[in-house]
């Protein structure tokens, strides 16, 4: 029999927010996917020095 390394037999953690409720793992998931996202839109892309010559 393989073991995991994670026990995951129990069951989720939950946050409520009023009427809305959500497991922590979905919750972190979510975080993850904004951070990454924001990191995409305001860390600038690498350049070359001649950016504005004509390329020929």
């Amino acid at each position: 029999m393989h073991h995991a390394i994670i026990n995951l037999n129990h069951p989720a953690h939950y946050i409520g927010l009023g009427p809305f409720s959500i497991s922590l793992g979905n919750l972190l998931i979510i975080l993850a996917m904004c951070i990454v996202f924001l990191a995409a839109l305001f860390i600038p892309f690498p350049h070359s020095d001649k950016e504005g010559e004509d390329q020929k």
